[in-house]
């Protein structure tokens, strides 16, 4: 048995270096406990929202998220992991999660799609997201992945362990106070479920960090502002799918620990016949696309930059 731990964060929309050292503490914490495995959530860096700060908050590859995820995984002979937005050398930004165990890096999984307003910050990638560490093979895997069927094929049957994190925002309680009040319940059982369930798809344990907190900001192309928090749990699953430890959204920053056993499994669940294993909700669908054709304009004018001269023509086929 191996311990792990996931981290809680309540980031600083597009506050780098106060984010860094929260992470740090918070792994620490996991680390002095005895985990072996540690994760942090999508965008520990940044946080997530549609804030104008963050178009300029992408760090390089070997720069200072990856230098934090090093210094952990040497400190405390862990395995750490956590995504964060990522500028390449082509001259984008991608939402790249990185893994580190005391050697240094072992992989690297690029989000496939970027959800809603991400758009706006960064571009998909298209790699499997496993990668191998001393006797294992890791997945990972980042926020709305885990609602895709096609993560659950490119996991399934292969992987001893899965990684993620996420940042879900909550529907505004914007009128019809009724309706909008319901479809919030809904997404946020579907928060929860979405890592939960995910081991019974994969056959794999599942260490899942998440973000936590309120978060405030623009909505685009709309007059009103987005009030909100973030949702979901923080938890960890064995291979069947149980919930070994969790912490609610609602109990804010903290460390969740919990002893699970590395390997794969046959999985229980097959994956649905469709592009979602969960239903989105009517209002997610809609922002879904309005916000994706927005964010990819808005990401061409605002965060896309000329490719450095190491690039060397890769920036002439983007990934995306």
């Amino acid at each position: 048995m191996v311990l792990a731990a996931a981290i809680q964060l309540e980031a600083v929309v597009g506050d780098v270096d106060a984010n860094l050292a929260a992470c740090e503490r918070l792994a620490d914490e996991a680390g002095r406990a005895g985990a072996r495995v540690i994760a942090l959530p999508e965008f520990f860096t940044t946080g997530i929202g549609f804030v104008d700060a963050l178009k300029d908050a992408a760090l390089p590859v070997d720069g200072k998220a990856t230098e934090l995820l090093t210094a952990l995984a040497r400190r405390h002979g862990a395995l750490v992991g956590g995504s964060f937005l990522c500028r390449d050398a082509d001259g984008h930004v991608r939402n790249a999660y990185i893994a580190a165990d005391a050697g240094g890096v072992v992989g690297r999984h690029d989000k496939d799609l970027p959800t809603m307003w991400e758009n706006a910050f960064y571009v998909g990638g298209h790699d499997d997201g496993v990668f191998h560490v001393n006797d294992h093979d890791v997945g990972a895997a980042v926020c709305w992945e885990l609602m895709r069927t096609g993560t659950v094929k490119r996991l399934r049957s292969r992987v001893d362990l899965v990684m993620t994190g996420s940042g879900w925002w909550s529907i505004p309680p914007w009128p019809p106070r009724s309706v909008f009040d319901r479809w919030e319940r809904g997404n946020a059982a579907t928060a929860r479920l979405a890592a939960a369930s995910f081991a019974k798809y994969v056959g794999a344990p599942v260490v899942h960090a998440a973000h936590a907190g309120a978060l405030t900001c623009p909505m685009p192309l709309l007059p009103m502002r987005y009030r909100g928090y973030f949702e979901g749990a923080t938890l960890i699953t064995d291979a069947r799918g149980k919930v070994i430890a969790e912490r609610p959204a609602e109990q804010g920053e903290g460390v969740v620990l919990g002893e699970i056993e590395i390997g794969r499994r046959a999985p229980l669940l097959d994956p649905p016949n469709r592009f979602w294993l969960h239903p989105r909700g009517p209002l997610p669908t809609v922002v879904w696309h309005y916000q994706r054709g927005h964010g990819r304009r808005w990401y061409r004018r605002h965060v896309m930059r000329a490719a450095t001269p190491s690039a060397a023509g890769v920036g002439d086929t983007p990934r995306d």
